[in-house]
């Protein structure tokens, strides 16, 4: 849900919240039996009005209250937290504690003068009702400017993770965590604001901390080695039942100390046993397998896309216009030369080449013989172009046993092409050095060439091909824990070394 939208959710529930409370303020009001207050009123002898001691006063608290929430959640600690005027919000906030104090404080007076009799004098009566209205106004602002803070970090931290390239599960645990929080808060303010015994609010704060740890436990460390080892439900519904009796220790513990009454310690065992696996356990399984699809079908659009940007970026760098005029001016040449015989074999490699692209490099999955020969009629169109230079050195060892393998096309290429971009050098010494062997369905595959700066004029030096990054990315979404890639650079040298689990 977005931030925006939270809002809107919060001023209708609060606004439907305030005027059900009028609805039923007015309806008591008509009523012909009396409220509570009436009796307690006429057992102290003290004349009840139901204008002045039950209405204004419940209407003053109500109105308040409703719009003291609506200044603090949307005005004034948002302005501080972004530091906006920080000095004229923080007098706001002073100055709406005291009128609250005040409104509340002095609503009591008339709701509750019952209680005067209570009292020494009239003086200590007045003091009792102020310092109970300002406590409560404090309470409440206290408490919303709480759930403000909470819900504004909350937003901080999806916002971070959106933000962070590499969102890892840290910043999701801290989500998680601040959403447990943030329930347990509006849970605690509920319990406070309806009156609730201490050893109540004391036990909703153990048992939901727990369901907290444990939803935790489960999405984070126990259900992924699960679903790894495939593993049925009734494990992790054993390994949840274990958890609860593990942090029921600590809670009875807590509770012993915190409330003396042993019979507590067993109300609280009543609560988190089935809270745990009622709520917790069932909660933490479908978030995770939610979880997991979504990122199976983030992980699927990536490969998808990489294979997709990697195909358009090939044919972008590898077969342009530059690349092509060298290769028809090499078969020309040749064929000048040699009365066309190499000139129809370099045609033919290109046109294989040519059909290779248009067909089979949009399959998932191809031969690796397939995949070989275009490797091997790249490099033959290459040698062609370098056959005059006596210094440039081309070996290339590619075993012909491939075992009938399949392997994702296009991923051996950008290697090669990397190779001869800026390993060969027409006018000094250069080596490239291709070998390609498999042994069960483990591809191995080396490059070892040697490195020349391109010189200004040439058309190539702007173009940086698919790239090594690109390669990286798509063997890590096709081939995720089953490839190895090393990559070795000096001055004048490169080489690369990869390993496939085809």
């Amino acid at each position: 849900m977005k931030q925006k939208d939270l809002q809107r959710a919060e001023f209708w529930i609060a606004t439907i919240l305030y005027v059900i409370s009028l609805i039923i303020l007015i309806s008591n009001t008509g009523d012909r039996r009396h409220p509570f207050e009436y009796y307690a009123f006429k057992n102290n002898g003290i004349t009840f009005s139901y204008l002045y001691s039950y209405f204004l006063p419940k209407l003053f608290q109500y109105s308040i209250v409703y719009f003291s929430f609506l200044s603090i959640n949307f005005l004034i600690i948002p302005a501080l937290i972004k530091k906006q005027q920080s000095t004229i919000n923080g007098i706001l906030l002073f100055v709406l504690f005291i009128v609250m104090g005040l409104v509340i404080s002095i609503s009591k007076t008339y709701s509750s003068a019952d209680l005067f009799s209570e009292y020494e004098d009239i003086q200590s009566a007045y003091n009792r009702f102020f310092f109970n209205g300002f406590a409560t106004a404090l309470w409440t602002v206290m408490s919303v400017s709480g759930y403000v803070l909470l819900k504004e970090f909350i937003f901080y931290l999806i916002e971070d993770g959106k933000k962070s390239e590499n969102k890892n599960s840290q910043n999701q645990i801290k989500i998680d965590i601040g959403f447990g929080l943030a329930f347990w808060f509006v849970g605690l303010l509920l319990w406070v604001s309806a009156n609730a015994q201490f050893e109540i609010i004391l036990m909703w704060t153990l048992v939901i901390l727990a369901g907290i740890g444990i939803i935790v436990y489960a999405i984070y460390l126990y259900l992924p080695q699960h679903y790894l080892k495939g593993k049925k439900f009734s494990h992790y519904f054993w390994q949840i039942v274990f958890a609860s009796i593990l942090s029921a220790i600590p809670i009875c513990l807590i509770m012993l100390i915190m409330a003396p009454r042993g019979e507590w310690a067993a109300i609280v065992l009543c609560f988190h046993f089935p809270t745990q696996l009622i709520i917790t356990l069932p909660l933490a399984w479908y978030i995770y397998k939610s979880r997991l699809a979504n990122s199976n079908q983030i992980f699927n659009l990536k490969r998808d896309l990489g294979k997709s940007d990697a195909s358009l970026s090939f044919l972008q760098s590898q077969i342009n216009p530059h690349f092509l005029f060298n290769a028809l001016n090499t078969l020309y040449g040749t064929a000048l030369q040699e009365k066309a015989e190499r000139t129809g074999e370099g045609i033919q490699k290109l046109g294989d080449m040519m059909r290779f692209m248009l067909h089979e490099n949009v399959q998932d999955k191809i031969s690796l013989t397939r995949d070989v020969d275009y490797l091997e009629n790249y490099i033959a169109l290459q040698k062609l172009r370098t056959s005059r230079s006596a210094d440039i050195v081309i070996d290339t060892q590619i075993d012909e046993q491939l075992n009938n393998l399949q392997i994702t096309p296009m991923l051996l290429i950008p290697f090669v092409e990397n190779a001869f971009k800026h390993g060969i050098s027409l006018q000094q010494p250069s080596h490239i050095k291709i070998t390609l062997q498999t042994k069960e369905n483990t591809l191995y595959f080396d490059v070892h060439n040697s490195i020349y700066i391109k010189p200004d004029n040439d058309p190539e030096k702007l173009k940086s091909g698919i790239g090594l990054q690109n390669v990286k990315q798509r063997l890590a979404l096709l081939y995720p824990n089953k490839h190895e890639l090393i990559i070795r650079e000096s001055a004048k040298e490169f080489f690369i070394h990869l390993t496939i689990q085809l």
